[in-house]
């Protein structure tokens, strides 16, 4: 996905087109993780509805602030002046994503 972004960053930049690609920073809580992951898993990941808000704040961006990046949903959120995220569910310790770095390790 970050290789056709940055692809279509530049394709489309011409025509005032911005491409970015949006990851959770946690895992998600979907049926998926449910039923592969496990109830714990589930218990510590953010409702969906924080991807939403995020893409929702990216795409309020004028496409020449921002393009051909990857983003995080919590820094965007954050960014975006909403620093209590808690609100998304995933308790005081939720579960990153498989594909992202924990901010705790050193």
């Amino acid at each position: 996905m970050t290789l056709l972004t940055l692809g279509w960053a530049t394709e489309f930049a011409e025509h005032g087109i911005a491409a970015n690609c949006l990851w959770p920073q946690t895992m998600i809580a979907t049926a998926a993780v449910s039923n592969v992951l496990g109830s714990e898993s589930a218990s510590r990941s953010r409702n969906p509805e924080i991807m939403a808000d995020a893409a929702l704040a990216v795409l309020h961006r004028a496409p020449h602030e921002q393009s051909g990046q990857t983003l995080i949903d919590a820094d965007v959120l954050t960014s975006a002046g909403l620093t209590d995220l808690t609100g998304y569910g995933g308790g005081h310790d939720p579960e990153f994503d498989l594909f992202v770095e924990s901010p705790h390790v050193g």
